[in-house]
């Protein structure tokens, strides 16, 4: 298991949904905020789904790029 799992299984603080809010805000690949949190990828897409946060790439679109 990576290192980086230290919280894996603990409860969210507010503190940490907020952080987590405020990262995907700024575009912040998951993988990076999971690194961030000490959280896994995967636990960052649930949480994000259960709060209703988008972690969509705003300023990217993969289809007009020339």
């Amino acid at each position: 298991m990576a290192k980086y799992n230290r919280n894996s299984g603990k409860p969210w603080t507010p503190a940490e949904i907020q952080k987590l809010e405020k990262l995907a805000d700024q575009n912040t690949p998951t993988r990076v905020i999971g690194l961030k949190l000490g959280r896994t990828e995967g636990s960052i897409y649930s949480k994000a789904s259960e709060e209703d946060i988008t972690l969509d790439p705003v300023n990217q679109s993969p289809y007009n790029r020339k």
